[in-house]
């Protein structure tokens, strides 16, 4: 493990209660994951891209993806998410870990490279764009050292930390420094730019047919698409932000 080699980790996989199958839906020719895979590879200081499935049958199918496409995969526990990831870590040798959703197709190559940067320049344990959140739903870059994440897998407890693998570190800044990544434009956050429900794939399928071809759209690019269609914010901005983990942190409550 050398911290000089950073992997992006893909959290993907096929059960989705309220959307099943949406990683390998088409998205203008191409699968949601693949647009992915393609701007995380895209980004400044990226030295790999690896996908963490689990090991479901339904999820041979993002394995076999992979296998056809040439990106690494780790298979690991469906819902220990976190255990999950280090075992990708393991895997890939990495000492810097990004974690990206499988569920952000139009995620930022420079996005992505800038909180890349951030982490490093400040010499923290985690940086990120989403704490507090104000970029785009879609546009989540979480980094970390990959000491801090197996420190997490080993510690954390509650299902919570499990499940969505960073709020342990994120609740022990004291133990992680962090810094966060603030958008240069104000009103970003309220923009919905994932894929969890079939209103956000309309409103993706809409715009994704109107951006450039053959490379990653920038979040600028996304903004000039609904500059010019302001009809397709309607679409899906209804919908609630973060709304898996709230559930967990709800559940939690009741124990």
């Amino acid at each position: 493990m050398s911290e000089a080699k950073t992997v992006v980790v893909v959290q993907a996989r096929m059960g989705s209660s309220r959307l099943p199958g949406k990683v390998l839906r088409d998205l203008a020719g191409m699968p949601v994951l693949a647009w992915v895979v393609r701007a995380a590879r895209a980004a400044v200081g990226v030295d790999e891209v690896w996908v963490a499935t689990s090991t479901a049958a339904a999820d041979d199918k993002v394995a076999a993806w992979c296998a056809d496409n040439k990106v690494p995969v780790h298979r690991g526990s469906e819902n220990d998410v976190l255990d999950r990831f280090a075992g990708a870590v393991r895997a890939s040798g990495a000492g810097i870990v990004v974690r990206i959703t499988a569920d952000c197709p139009f995620l930022d190559p420079v996005v992505l490279g800038l909180v890349l940067r951030l982490r490093r320049r400040a010499g923290a344990a985690y940086a990120s764009n989403v704490d507090p959140a104000t970029w785009p739903d879609g546009l989540d870059c979480e980094v970390l050292t990959a000491a801090a994440l197996l420190t997490a897998a080993e510690e954390a407890r509650l299902p919570s930390e499990r499940e969505h693998v960073t709020p342990f570190v994120r609740n022990n800044p004291a133990r992680f420094p962090a810094v966060n990544l603030a958008a240069p434009l104000a009103g970003l956050a309220e923009e919905r730019w994932t894929l969890d429900n079939p209103e956000d794939y309309t409103f993706l399928s809409a715009v994704a047919a109107k951006l450039p071809a053959g490379r990653p759209p920038s979040f600028l690019e996304v903004l000039a698409v609904l500059d010019a269609c302001p009809e397709l914010h309607g679409v899906n901005q209804h919908l609630q932000r973060n709304e898996g983990y709230l559930k967990s942190l709800a559940e939690e409550d009741k124990t």
